[in-house]
């Protein structure tokens, strides 16, 4: 099913972190939105773009670092230059959300936007935008949507969404009962076993006033500085400057989403459109099914990689032969100035490597 453009529709789309995970392949310079890790020949970035497009047109605003900003335009070289906003520092994502919300808000006071990350991979682009179409007729009663992922697993590594109640007049969508933290593995299996939770991805759908005004009356300081910043076009990289350093930093969670929850103010519409955050190696082990050498997976040129009596995932980032014998549930990433060989089963503690080399003084490395 096709879905029309929504003319008050806006995406948001947050570009940051490093990924370090996924080290050495994700790195401060050259995080994992800019890279194509689904072997579509897309960047992450660019399949956010992509899966928008058709419900939002050129109503996209990419919130970015400063170090990315180059990156972000070239990679999104249709995209007006003055809708990719450099954010001088990281201040999580309230601020970069709260920021484009602002932006928004002076554009058309009554825009509804989406936030969604530029580092996700949705494997129905349909049905991820019959999701988005339905969460922004709900936002327009005034409430902050968000989308709820149908599990596939027990995983311990998501926030979940409990349901609430049916919403009367959408096809979909419940109140939100409330947010819950990433749980153990035994209450994960209750969760899903249940039917009453969802994954939480950090995508929400409001009005951009909406978002401003929950801010409000949790964070007045930050809302307000938000939208100084966005008041005057002409002044917003003075007022960024000025006003950015001494922004909280607070993720929108934790910011408006569970305490508008807690108030009855936050519905959700349910998804099953293959979702994927891909972070870790583990992850997008699982992502590259079937593509590579034998039972080894390869991101990159396969015919690199000579594979035998082994599993798992090799990156080839250089043009040099890798060879894998004997081993299971390998992860080998070759970056040219970089070599990690680990498993998948360690895949969460390939962040320590990184925090090695932080403490060691190679940052030009992280």
């Amino acid at each position: 099913m096709m879905h029309r453009m929504d003319d008050q529709l806006w995406a948001v789309v947050p570009a940051g972190g490093a990924g370090t995970r996924l080290w050495p392949l994700s790195r401060a310079h050259a995080p994992k939105f800019l890279h194509d890790l689904a072997g579509s020949g897309r960047t992450l970035l660019q399949g956010t773009y992509d899966r928008l497009e058709p419900l939002v047109g050129e109503r996209l605003l990419v919130v970015t670092g400063v170090a990315h900003q180059d990156a972000v335009r070239g990679q999104l070289d249709g995209l007006p230059a003055d809708q990719v906003i450099a954010e001088p520092s990281p201040r999580d994502s309230m601020a970069a959300i709260g920021l484009a919300a602002a932006i928004i808000e002076r554009k058309d006071p009554d825009a509804v936007i989406g936030s969604f990350a530029a580092d996700h991979v949705i494997a129905d682009p349909d049905a991820f935008r019959a999701c988005v179409a339905e969460a922004a007729q709900v936002a327009r009663t005034g409430v902050l949507v968000t989308l709820g992922i149908e599990p596939d697993f027990a995983s311990i590594g998501f926030g979940y969404i409990k349901l609430g109640d049916r919403l009367d007049g959408f096809a979909t969508a419940h109140a939100v009962a409330e947010f819950v933290e990433k749980p153990d593995a035994a209450t994960a299996a209750e969760y899903v076993a249940s039917g009453d939770y969802r994954w939480n991805a950090g995508m929400f759908v409001a009005r951009a006033s909406v978002v401003l005004d929950l801010l409000a009356a949790e964070h007045p300081d930050l809302a307000r500085d938000l939208r100084t910043i966005a008041a005057e076009p002409a002044e917003l990289d003075q007022r960024l400057a000025e006003l950015w350093p001494g922004l909280t930093k607070i993720a929108i969670d934790h910011a408006i989403a569970e305490p508008a929850a807690a108030a009855g103010k936050v519905a959700v519409v349910p998804g099953s459109f293959g979702w994927e955050d891909i972070g870790d190696f583990d992850a997008l082990d699982g992502l590259l099914a079937g593509a590579g050498s034998g039972d080894v997976r390869v991101l990159g040129d396969a015919a690199q990689v000579i594979a035998v009596d082994s599993t798992g995932l090799v990156v080839a980032g250089t043009d040099r032969t890798i060879a894998v014998l004997g081993l299971q549930d390998v992860v080998i990433v070759d970056t040219g100035d970089a070599l990690l060989v680990t498993t998948t089963a360690h895949a969460q503690q390939v962040k320590s490597v990184v925090d090695v080399l932080k403490e060691s003084g190679r940052t030009d490395l992280v």
